[in-house]
């Protein structure tokens, strides 16, 4: 079933209001507003960002991000550099949650 961008309901930061209607499809409507295609390590990524949500009931900010990424992505070799790469921005945790579907990071601008 194909979604409609008009039916992604967000906050006043451009973050989906309920995290647990956020599907593949609705990753990626987010990432174009940002010019982003995504392909398979944006996805290895967004999932361990959820899980991370998930097992700590918050989004992560750059430094718990990267740190969660490197333990639970070993192979992929993340570090800031690259997910700024990646995400095309220097705001990697806030540009990262919101693909992922997630609330922006309490001390994120």
């Amino acid at each position: 079933m194909m979604i409609d961008p008009n039916d992604l309901t967000l906050d006043k930061d451009g973050h989906l209001d309920d995290h647990t209607l956020w599907t593949p499809q609705a990753a990626q409507i987010l990432a174009n507003d940002l010019g982003i295609t995504l392909d398979e390590i944006h996805y290895r990524i967004l999932d361990a960002v959820r899980d991370f949500f998930d097992k700590y009931h918050h989004s992560p900010t750059t430094r718990p991000l990267i740190k969660h990424l490197k333990q639970t992505l070993p192979d992929d070799d993340i570090d800031n550099a690259k997910l700024q790469q990646l995400f095309q921005t220097g705001l990697v945790a806030r540009h990262v949650n919101r693909i992922a579907g997630l609330p922006k990071p309490a001390n994120c601008l």
